[in-house]
């Protein structure tokens, strides 16, 4: 499909407006859809959203004030290998979704006219949900505008191997719903480059709202060149570990304003944080001094960042690159030797 030119209300719920998606409404039967595939299809110059589903039927323990009288999880969801430009409000959101595959997808432009808070890719009110292969690129604004985004009612997502640059309000968000559940989620393998969110208390990583549980960065690697933007911003109770990444600032250095979450074994160029008692601050020897692109962030010979990592036992055998992961692995997104 090609879906363009599509005028739209600035709101997602209950009835959300865009170029393809799937809205379970109603009240008296709970309802929800199965074996839905979004494929191979580009959208442009639509509003609110790109691609996306929504539902009445999300209240659970997980999340208390969702609507309806019980949580009736989309199944078999799968987005795969779509386009997605110029979007007024979110490129692509998954609601109330159980097992969703959200993979190979390139979105260009999104946040570009909405008023609300809207990311590139995420979720609410969902769960296991895999984010792979993607690329996110040109968020506008900074009321969120990150590339990817843990919300509320997320448990056990994971995003990995993808990529997101030059968004104007970042990588990743983490901000779980008031009264709501986010637990176990996963973020591993990822690059981030040149993203930026220069307005307080968010960053290229921005920890805010409600608190998570046992959420897990690792793995990833994290470069801008922005001065006045911060790597990692937090305002709040956290939740979250950082280990094993990658976090390089700008030439005039970037700094991490995050007193609150777990740091072990990263390594820091250009920022630092007092808070990781095994951090490694050094030159990481990138491909490039200046990356542009993921393959600028390979570790040249000689990487301090090479066989630094801790072990880390998840089933996970490939970086980013599809090299294999070794023991003890890199630290970063590249594991190559």
């Amino acid at each position: 499909m090609d879906v363009h030119d599509v005028n739209g209300a600035d709101f997602k719920d209950p009835d959300p407006s865009g170029g393809i998606l799937f809205s379970v409404t109603g009240s008296a039967v709970p309802t929800r859809f199965d074996g839905v595939r979004i494929e191979d299809s580009t959208v442009r110059r639509t509003d609110r959203t790109g691609i996306g589903t929504s539902s009445s039927w999300g209240r659970r323990a997980e999340h208390p004030n969702g609507p309806g009288t019980s949580w009736e999880a989309i199944t078999g969801l799968r987005i795969q290998r779509n386009k997605v430009y110029d979007v007024g409000g979110d490129g692509i959101v998954v609601q109330t979704a159980k097992g969703a595959l959200v993979e190979h997808n390139y979105v260009n432009g999104f946040n570009m006219r909405s008023a609300g808070y809207d990311a590139g890719i995420w979720a609410w009110n969902s769960d296991d949900i895999l984010y792979q292969y993607n690329e996110v690129t040109g968020g506008h604004g900074t009321l969120d505008s990150m590339a990817y985004d843990i919300d509320g009612g997320n448990n056990r997502n994971v995003y990995q191997y993808n990529y997101s640059h030059d968004n104007e309000g970042g990588f990743l968000l983490i901000c779980n719903g008031a009264g709501m559940t986010t637990d176990g989620n996963r973020v591993r393998h990822n690059i981030s480059i040149n993203d930026r969110n220069t307005m307080s208390p968010y960053g290229v990583i921005s920890v805010v709202c409600a608190a998570t549980t046992d959420t897990r960065i690792y793995g990833n690697t994290i470069v801008t060149d922005e001065a006045n933007t911060a790597l990692v911003s937090d305002n709040g109770p956290t939740g979250v570990t950082f280990r094993n990444n990658i976090f390089v600032g700008a030439s005039g250095g970037s700094p991490i304003d995050d007193t609150r979450s777990v740091y072990e074994n990263n390594l820091y160029w250009r920022t630092a944080q007092p808070l990781d008692t095994s951090a490694l601050a050094a030159d990481p020897l990138f491909a490039s001094a200046s990356p542009t692109a993921p393959r600028d962030v390979r570790l040249r010979a000689g990487s301090p960042a090479l066989g630094t990592g801790i072990p880390v036992d998840d089933g996970i055998t490939r970086d980013y690159f599809g090299n294999r992961i070794p023991t003890p692995p890199n630290l970063g997104a590249d594991q190559d030797r």
